[in-house]
């Protein structure tokens, strides 16, 4: 007889682990005890040698599917305790929390079947769930993860929810937010005045909804608002909301719902229905449908991923549109207080409930690539599972750019990237993001010995990041934006460098203190080299460029040596230029798309971020043609688009059609890309290639270039944890800063 002294770190709480411990040491016929701590859970257990090494060796294995054993820590001692059969002790409290949180998970097949089975005592309950599904990270106040942290330690159990939690046997053993329709939240249904509704809460929502009214409604993260996807209730959302033409999430009742509209792959069928339920953007059967819910040639679907979800559809509503309750740029709204008086004059009824929410976090957004998740927004279902590192790297707050805001923090070998935030761009972003970076360094007890920012004067980012520095005395590191980017992808894979990077964006602040973004550097995490860009464009008017983009049109076809007299404000825009006033020049590869999109006649002006290149995307066809004439030279190696743009006038001029003309220029920046890296290998020898900005969003693009730099011998390198748009740049930002203080 031997004791074993076992420490477990990883996601190992609230995922049902201590009730798969208890039924394996029954099996092996050990006995001892189990505890959580701060840092994990800890067990001790006496038994034969052998059935000890036995237990050790199937934990892997037998693990519930939503665990994750990041490590095992194992003493063997012959002292033993002679512990009688095998208990689940108190929580420990240490001075060093280590463990991890498990995200948000969707409700599961056994609770989904007990919803609908009229015999179950939790029939039709909105907040059923099992230590297999249902709320985490949104309720947790701090840990070790026990009810009385959480927001449900307002709710005492019932007996019967409490035999089950006691009952080795019962899958809700031990399930913290466990709780039936005797003892758990309420659900209630408030008019547009925000008056309570006697009555059925759900079937009140139910038939408002099928009366054609735009709902509020609460969910694990954050509120939603809500109503059929008809086309004139998506008009009267889009004028109440005031947000004109930017795509809105679908939620779908099942797959074959989404099949009516979209094709569904079999690897986005199962990322829809995967238990982190995120929204999958998939391509539309036509094209030029449901242009009411998403101008491009996709749609943004979910499956309902609560119980209260599946209820709110019952059988029959196919689909609703469900999108963030906010106002304009700011964070979802996830307080019912915040939701009556904020969202008064936009929703018509509220569905409401009294479990109070910790943590916002919005609905994670992905593509499928290549049979694999590729990140957009990275939120409910992912948050805050940690990046695992080869490597420790120290306790560094990274605060990212502006634009799709996040910040990473770092400890051990993790890296917690924060949930979606938004673009930094007022007050009530930046309290929602100070408070975001408390709670995690709460959650997680780290408390930075650096911090790292973007060398962007204006970000708000950067100002917290220095006044933070300078209040606390912690040393200040500022990294640039394309170099971030490169090795956020870099350390998303694992790698160490040297590569090629490919970075393309809107902007970024440029070592040179001009503006970036269409960038290929050969480097590491320790420094790079500018190996490429394109020629730079004159943006006139500066900022108002972003969005009215017929300028930046116009400055491609005068630099393209073109007829320009037939531009709105012609003269006056060729004054500015020749004076230079206010036309700062930008290497931007999202200023090329809003020109090219403005050329076309695709847009003049946009209403939200990227709007011209979705577009562009979207208005390609089939052609495989490429514009030659464009050049390359110099050093660093410039991409001069003149050429091309001529050619695409020309095109244009012979009647070529908008949709080939498109696919032509997308085929030209390929091409360009394909000969910057032949050109960057020549030189260095590197064969590994990252991709990384958001312009690496296009799926045109992505679906050609990494298969045909494969081709050419490339090794490719893209985004799988982390988003390659600005809210990835957090995660590079660390994996710099750490090497600047080595």
């Amino acid at each position: 007889m031997e004791r074993a002294l076992l420490k477990i770190h990883g996601i190992v709480q609230g995922v049902g682990f201590r009730p798969f411990i208890h039924r394996l040491v029954e099996e092996w016929g050990l006995s001892g005890y189990i505890k959580n701590t701060s840092s994990g859970v800890e067990l001790e257990l006496e038994g034969e040698r052998d059935r000890l090494e036995g237990f050790v060796a199937q934990l892997p294995g037998k693990a519930p599917h939503l665990a994750l054993i990041e490590k095992t820590e194992l003493v063997f001692t012959d002292e033993l305790v002679h512990y009688k059969g095998f208990e689940i002790r108190k929580s420990l409290v240490e001075d060093k929390r280590r463990t991890l949180i498990s995200p948000d998970i969707g409700i599961c097949e056994d609770c989904l079947r007990e919803l609908s089975d009229p015999t179950d005592r939790r029939y039709r309950y909105p907040f059923i769930n099992c230590t297999n599904c249902g709320p985490r990270f949104t309720i947790v106040k701090d840990i070790p993860y026990d009810r009385a942290k959480t927001s449900m330690a307002e709710f005492p159990m019932c007996e019967p929810c409490r035999r089950e939690y006691e009952d080795i046997t019962d899958r809700r053993y031990h399930a913290q937010p466990d709780c039936c329709g005797d003892c758990g939240p309420e659900l209630f249904y408030l008019d547009e005045v925000g008056e309570k509704v006697s009555g059925d809460a759900l079937e009140l929502a139910r038939s408002a909804l099928k009366d054609g009214k735009i709902l509020a409604i609460k969910g694990l993260g954050g509120i939603h608002l809500a109503c059929l996807c008809q086309q004139e209730l998506t008009v009267k959302l889009r004028s109440r909301k005031q947000r004109d033409e930017k795509p809105f999430a679908v939620m779908c009742r099942d797959i074959a719902c989404a099949e009516e509209f979209c094709h569904v792959s079999e690897a986005e069928g199962r990322e829809l229905s995967s238990f982190r339920r995120p929204i999958v953007l998939l391509k539309k059967k036509d094209s030029a449908a449901l242009s009411h819910i998403s101008e491009n040639g996709y749609v943004g679907v979910m499956l309902p991923y609560t119980p209260l979800h599946y209820l709110l559809m019952g059988e029959d509503i196919d689909a609703l549109i469900m999108t963030s309750a906010n106002l304009s740029d700011c964070p979802i709204i996830y307080k019912n207080s915040e939701a009556l008086e904020k969202l008064s004059g936009i929703a018509e009824g509220f569905l409401l409930h009294n479990r109070e929410i910790q943590s916002r976090c919005d609905d994670s957004l992905i593509w499928v690539l290549d049979g694999a998740p590729y990140p957009v927004r990275r939120s409910r279902g992912f948050v805050p599972y940690p990046v695992t590192l080869s490597s420790p790297v120290g306790e560094i707050l990274a605060c990212g750019a502006e634009q799709k805001a996040s910040f990473c923090l770092s400890r051990d070998n993790y890296v917690f990237p924060s949930a979606h935030i938004g673009d930094l761009k007022n007050l009530e972003t930046l309290e929602n993001y100070e408070d975001q970076i408390a709670h995690f360094q709460r959650l997680f007890d780290i408390e930075p010995k650096a911090i790292v920012c973007d060398l962007h004067p204006d970000y708000m980012s950067t100002r917290y990041a220095q006044q933070r520095s300078e209040r606390e005395g912690i040393p200040l590191i500022q990294v640039q934006h394309h170099h971030a980017h490169m090795a956020s992808c870099m350390a998303d894979n694992g790698l160490t460098g040297p590569v090629i990077g490919l970075v393309w964006d809107g902007v970024g602040y440029g070592s040179d203190e001009t503006s970036w973004g269409g960038e290929c550097l050969i480097g590491d995490f320790r420094g790079f080299e500018r190996f490429g860009s394109i020629l730079p464009i004159p943006l006139i008017g500066g900022d108002r460029a972003v969005k009215d983009i017929s300028r930046t049109g116009f400055a491609l076809a005068r630099a393209a040596g073109l007829d320009t007299s037939g531009f709105e404000h012609a003269s006056k825009y060729e004054v500015m230029l020749r004076a230079g006033l206010n036309c700062p020049s930008s290497s931007g590869m999202g200023r090329l798309f809003d020109g090219a999109a403005a050329l076309l006649g695709i847009r003049s002006a946009v209403s939200y971020e990227g709007q011209g290149a979705v577009l562009l995307e979207a208005a390609a066809g089939r052609d495989e043609g490429v514009y030659r004439s464009y050049e390359l030279y110099g050093t660093p190696l410039i991409f001069d688009w003149r050429g091309m743009v001529h050619e695409m006038m020309s095109d244009r001029q012979r009647g070529t059609g908008t949709d080939i003309v498109a696919a032509r220029f997308l085929n030209t920046l390929i091409d360009m890309a394909l000969s910057t890296c032949h050109c960057a290998r020549e030189l260095s020898g590197l064969e590994d290639v990252v991709l990384s900005g958001g312009s690496f969003q296009n799926m045109y693009i992505m679906e050609r270039l990494p298969r045909l730099l494969e081709r050419d011998g490339f090794r490719v390198w893209k985004h799988r944890r982390v988003s390659t748009n600005d809210e990835g740049l957090s995660l590079g930002q660390i994996m710099l800063a750490k090497a600047k203080m080595e």
